[in-house]
């Protein structure tokens, strides 16, 4: 199963901190099958099931043989019957018709399969993940990894991981299960590599896959300006992530390289990372990342970024 280096993941259309039209949406999709993308990232959490629904009907007259779809379980959508005049309350632009229900069980992995497929207008998915299970990691254990191993072995479903913003209990999970993929997001960049410690080699180990999610930090690595509204993990950033940022911009600059081509083209350099996952609202956003994979960064830039202690010694570079 190969997910090409170039993921399109899809949270900001389902409207992650800012509305996003449908047509931008569509087109957003469709520029990332223009650019060669068949790997594309969704999930029921996404403005709860807007982005489901949405990269459903971009992808519904391309041939299904030819891309790969991974969603993912643990949050189930169920009515709000108290939210139909408000709006959703966790980061997404959307009415709070529905709520989520944090559910790992077996049960509940089946139900929100079936209702992502439904939402996805597909007879199956590619992958399924395990959302966020931070704070129920033994439901998790016991309930949602058995039910999508056995779904995995009876062909429902071609592989099966877990996506977290953490590292440390995503390593248990890889230890722990006969897993497939991780998706890690914001924990392996271009401004943070702890997740080199411990997970990354576990993951070369036991040969499992990694999607790399979150490569600009939710966005102060988008641009080469740390002006506002950059973010740090959807936050703004407190001033030692900002001095930090502005030392990588600055070698960037002197190596006349982008921040976000050097972030993107970083991650992808270890063995273990099979795909960097990057969002887009729109068709022009897709474009331009689409040609952050083929910038030309001279070999120089990582050496100075590890001389000015920016970049761990160990990190693997690419090698041009």
């Amino acid at each position: 199963m190969d997910l090409g280096v170039f993921g399109f993941g899809g949270a900001p259309i389902g409207n992650l901190g800012e509305p996003v039209s449908d047509s931008d949406a569509l087109g957003a999709i469709g520029a990332a099958w223009s650019a060669g993308v068949r790997f594309f990232d969704t999930a029921p959490h996404y403005g709860l099931g807007l982005s489901e629904r949405r990269l459903g009907e971009g992808l519904a007259h391309h041939p299904r043989d030819e891309y790969l779809v991974s969603t993912k379980v643990g949050r189930i959508l169920v009515p709000n019957t108290s939210g139909a005049d408000r709006m959703d309350d966790e980061g997404f632009v959307v009415p709070a018709a529905l709520r989520r229900v944090r559910d790992y069980s077996r049960d509940g992995v089946l139900r929100s399969l079936e209702a992502s497929l439904e939402r996805l207008q597909l007879d199956r998915v590619d992958v399924v993940l395990v959302h966020d299970p931070d704070e129920f990691y033994r439901e998790a254990l016991d309930g949602a990894f058995p039910a999508l191993h056995d779904l995995r072995e009876q062909g429902v479903i071609r592989a099966y991981g877990a996506g977290m913003n953490q590292s440390e209990m995503l390593a248990d999970f890889v230890r722990q299960t006969d897993l497939d993929v991780i998706l890690l997001a914001g924990r392996y960049t271009l401004y943070e590599q702890g997740a080199m410690d411990e997970l990354l080699p576990l993951c070369l180990q036991r040969g499992v896959r990694l999607i790399a999610g979150g490569v600009f930090n939710s966005g102060i690595l988008a641009t080469d300006s740390l002006i506002p509204p950059a973010t740090y993990n959807y936050a703004p950033p407190p001033p030692s992530v900002l001095e930090r940022v502005a030392r990588i911009a600055t070698v960037c600059r002197r190596h006349g390289v982008s921040v976000p081509a050097a972030a993107v083209q970083f991650v992808l350099a270890h063995p273990a990372v099979a795909t960097a996952c990057l969002g887009a609202r729109t068709a022009a956003e897709v474009q331009r990342n689409a040609t952050l994979f083929g910038a030309v960064i001279p070999p120089e830039l990582w050496e100075d970024l590890k001389s000015q202690g920016l970049l761990r010694q160990d990190a693997p570079v690419p090698t041009g």
